[in-house]
């Protein structure tokens, strides 16, 4: 039987019944809450806060100061910058419980999120989007498509490794056309 390895710096906070895959690193700081499942190949910055329940794929990198709460998944290869927000109620008060109402988030695989974005719930990043930093994101991104700004808007196509696309849909870096893949997506 092998042994699943994986680092948690000592003063991290690793919550009960969570899994973490193998070679996955959690640094200093940072509080992982129960019923947690982080994939393998992972990497969880500095004070870092996931709350009850969070799935999280593997190879995903979360930077430092990032809060991800309750009803948020990430899927596979997906990139966290520094100080992201994820909310999980859209019209919370202090003096209502809405703990069992939580909106669901998905961020699906090799998407983006730029630092000191905010990520509004309820809704779906595409797969390869990329959201530019700062941004507040209150609606659905479609697959590929790069947003920006406050509330976030769609300014551009990007390809598979994160490079803006030309009117045709064709990226110069890769040599590649994405004309058929964004418009069957």
């Amino acid at each position: 039987m092998n042994k699943i390895k994986f680092f948690t710096h000592k003063t991290s906070i690793i919550d009960k019944n969570v899994i973490i895959g193998n070679n996955s690193k959690i640094w200093a700081w940072t509080h992982i809450s129960k019923n947690v499942n982080i994939g393998s190949n992972c990497t969880i910055g500095e004070n870092v806060f996931i709350g009850e329940n969070v799935n999280i794929g593997n190879n995903v990198k979360i930077q430092n100061n990032v809060s991800i709460f309750d009803g948020v998944e990430l899927e596979d290869f997906v990139f966290c910058g520094p100080s992201v927000v994820f909310t999980n109620v859209k019209n919370p008060r202090s003096f209502l419980s809405r703990n069992k109402n939580y909106e669901l988030t998905l961020i699906k695989a090799n998407s983006t999120i730029g630092a000191n974005s905010t990520i509004v719930c309820g809704i779906n990043i595409g797969i390869y989007s990329f959201v530019g930093a700062g941004s507040v994101v209150t609606k659905n991104v479609n697959n590929y498509s790069m947003v920006i700004g406050n509330p976030a808007k769609h300014v551009s196509w990007v390809s598979k490794s994160g490079y803006k696309l030309n009117t045709d849909l064709f990226c110069k870096v890769e040599k590649k056309s994405y004309k058929k893949i964004i418009c069957n997506d």
